[in-house]
């Protein structure tokens, strides 16, 4: 078994879906960070852009599955849902 870590972006198609994400980030952050089995959890706004670099790293498969889980029905969940992520999720090797 081994961490699982997750990385890539959050991408805002306008200015109303990036200021959902500065208004429910924190509390997002707050929870995650709280959650069993997470290691890291870091969301950061590239500049001025409309994109935030996101790295993830939980403890296990179970712990990451867990915060998939949990998100899908939070409110940070419901109110981003539409915005693009591009991520990338590197499993641990058996």
């Amino acid at each position: 078994m081994g961490d699982v870590h997750l990385t890539g972006e959050l991408v805002c198609g306008n200015e109303r879906e990036a200021a959902l994400v500065e208004e429910h980030l924190p509390a997002h952050i707050a929870l995650t960070a709280a959650e069993p089995g997470c290691l890291s959890f870091e969301v950061t706004r590239i500049g001025d852009s409309m994109i935030w670099q996101v790295e993830e790293r939980f403890r296990s498969e179970a712990a990451f599955r867990a915060h998939q889980e949990r998100v899908t029905s939070s409110e940070w969940g419901r109110k981003t849902v539409g915005i693009t992520r591009n991520y990338v999720v590197e499993w641990p090797s058996s």
